[in-house]
């Protein structure tokens, strides 16, 4: 059975557009009509704006997310009762308004923020840091002193954020110069993370160290070394054999 766009039945794209359920897969996330989706979701929205959102229909999905939660902000559409809507679509649309939002500090766009990052589906974490990764960035001493606390969160889809939001390279957004450069720099992230028992949690920061790898492969080589002098434990191992596995 093929995965593809084509193979998504009718009624359950419709459903989809609608916004009456959650997408399943990435796949179905992609084949959402964003026009058609933000009418239902915001029935006021107004004409002018639906034609800008269709206008837009084949740009790249962050951009489309993007535009999707300017939209709303225009409107002054109220972002409460959408970040519990049924789709999560809809719900990553609210991550990219709450970052959007200049007149927020980086505290508040946090707080703001954190129920997303420990939303139940998959899609919506994801838009929850790449919505404010680019803010992260720029204020980044400040944000991973923010984000330390959220490594002891009693969730590990909060504590996995904390990780993720500031990968140096990531996935689907632009690279952070000075945590290529100077990875040492997430030490107060990573160490606090390195026992984690949370898979989730360890697989984010086996990819953040891997991501550092390729630029500073000396550096994650000692710091796992060090780590697994250190600690025994079998999430330490586990992290530092994926950390390592791009070295040679």
């Amino acid at each position: 059975m093929s995965g593809g766009i084509a193979d998504i039945a009718p009624a359950r794209l419709a459903l989809l557009n609608g916004g009456s359920v959650a997408s399943a897969t990435l796949t179905e996330g992609l084949a959402i009509d964003f026009a058609v989706l933000l009418a239902a979701a915001v029935p006021g929205i107004g004409a002018g704006r639906l034609e800008r959102m269709h206008a837009h229909a084949a740009a790249g999905i962050t951009r489309r997310m993007a535009l999707a939660a300017q939209l709303l902000l225009e409107a002054n559409a109220d972002l409460a009762p959408l970040q519990t809507h049924p789709s999560d679509t809809v719900r990553g649309w609210v991550c990219f308004a709450i970052a959007a939002q200049t007149g927020l500090t980086l505290p508040q766009l946090l707080a703001a923020m954190r129920p997303l990052a420990d939303d139940g589906h998959f899609g919506v974490r994801e838009w929850a840091w790449l919505a404010l990764r680019p803010r992260l960035a720029a204020e980044l001493a400040d944000a991973i002193a923010l984000l330390v606390p959220w490594t002891a969160d009693p969730s590990e889809r909060v504590r996995r954020f904390a990780c993720e939001a500031l990968r140096p390279r990531g996935v689907w957004c632009a690279h952070i110069a000075q945590l290529k450069a100077q990875p040492q720099l997430a030490l107060p992230l990573l160490q606090a993370l390195r026992v984690d028992p949370a898979v989730y949690v360890q697989d984010s920061v086996a990819n953040w160290l891997n991501d550092a790898a390729k630029s500073q492969p000396d550096w994650v080589r000692a710091l796992c070394a060090h780590w697994l002098q250190d600690s025994a434990s079998a999430a330490t191992q586990r992290i530092c054999k994926r950390a390592q596995r791009s070295l040679a």
